[in-house]
């Protein structure tokens, strides 16, 4: 079977290239392991949320998948309040300062997966094939051959590996991955609220690791507590009141009694930096890319605008030139490195600058945060960043 270009992963950012690519004439196949479960019909929640850049939330609605989704479940955030560990330094953010409506949506994973997933069943130019998993890829100059397990065999000009952190195309590609495990799990989880929140997400550096509190709908919340290993065991062996009043503790009692509304769960916390993002006939978006720190919420817009990227390229390229040429890879590849590098380095550096003991230290740090809230020019290039107009 030939195509244009082989997704491998199916996922929010794998979807989003699929989608992006929509209107091309290229012929694509996308490969998934299993299909997203339908969204319940109750009232529940996702605790797998993201904080979507506005940026993001374009891009996904010009390729006709944002404004499909319920956007009743959707918080925007209207500002962000940093507390440093030393509980007088501060920074704040405010999409008025910032000159937009909106910092960020707060959606579930859940509820863009359906969305992508229900948006690419009618897509012509797109075949899937779920559930399905892949056996061997093999490099020529003219194709890439990649076969499935259950024998079938695709060909194509260009794979792309969507296929997350533990990327099966980027390791039988070749592409060397030494990630540094920070040691630390990320504990979510979702909460009804005493206070009204009024769209204001809170992020507070602690001793004992990095607690978000980020707006839901109808007066909740998620919490993302990055915490070393032992810390966030605890957390997940607490009964539901003690977890809870933990919780509320931590983020200063901001927003009142905190109700649990989903179980706490948790995933492992890593960087991963490749030297190269594409081979000749495959390129990587997304986790399969890059791993980076939860503590500035940029994962998943990072694999976003891998995503964006890539079409863009693959978009504008010269009549007739092959998907997979490396050169035209190479343009994606240096797009993207610079700002995937940047944002790598700010939450590695703050990661490890406020997870040191050292009491001068302490004081430089949280220094810098208050000054850096008395510095509009510097706020307002974070905050534009942030929300994706830079970079």
């Amino acid at each position: 079977m030939d195509f244009d270009i082989v997704i491998v992963g199916a996922g929010l950012v794998g979807a989003s290239l699929a989608m992006a690519l929509k209107d091309s004439g290229l012929k694509l196949a996308l490969i998934e392991g299993r299909a997203p479960a339908p969204l319940p019909q109750d009232d529940s929640w996702d605790a797998r949320i993201y904080a979507v850049n506005p940026a993001n939330a374009r891009f996904l609605d010009q390729s006709g998948v944002w404004g499909g989704l319920d956007q009743s479940r959707i918080a925007p955030v209207h500002e962000m309040h940093v507390w440093g560990d030393d509980a007088a330094a501060r920074l704040d953010f405010t999409a008025y300062q910032a000159g937009v409506a909106e910092l960020a949506f707060i959606a579930e994973s859940r509820l863009m997966q359906d969305g992508l997933w229900r948006a690419l069943q009618g897509q012509s130019n797109v075949e899937i094939f779920c559930p399905a998993a892949c056996a061997a890829l093999e490099v020529a100059d003219d194709a890439a051959i990649l076969a499935l397990q259950d024998g079938r065999v695709l060909r194509s000009k260009l794979v792309v590996g969507a296929d997350g952190r533990e990327s099966w195309v980027r390791a039988h590609a070749g592409f060397e991955a030494k990630p540094r495990e920070y040691r630390q799990s990320g504990v979510v989880a979702n909460f009804t609220v005493e206070k009204p929140h009024r769209n204001c997400a809170y992020q507070w550096f602690r001793e004992d690791g990095i607690l978000a509190y980020l707006p839901l709908p109808d007066n909740k919340i998620s919490i993302v507590w990055s915490a070393y290993e032992p810390v966030a065991q605890e957390l997940l062996a607490l009964p539901g009141d003690e977890f809870c009043r933990r919780v509320q503790e931590a983020g200063k009692n901001t927003l009142g009694e905190l109700q649990l509304i989903t179980p706490p769960a948790a995933f492992s916390l890593r960087l991963l930096n490749l030297e190269h993002l594409v081979k000749p006939r495959v390129a990587l978006i997304g986790d399969a890319a890059h791993n980076v720190h939860p503590l500035s919420g940029q994962g998943v817009n990072l694999g976003f605008q891998d995503a964006h990227q890539l079409a863009q390229v693959l978009l504008q390229r010269e009549a007739q030139r092959d998907c997979g040429d490396h050169f035209l890879l190479r343009r994606y590849e240096r797009a993207r490195k610079e700002d995937i590098l940047a944002m790598q380095l700010v939450t590695d550096g703050l990661h490890k600058l406020f997870n040191n003991a050292d009491p001068l230290l302490r004081t430089l740090r949280n220094t810098g945060l208050s000054l850096t809230n008395h510095l509009g020019g510097l706020k307002n290039r974070l905050m534009r960043h942030a929300i994706g107009e830079l970079g």
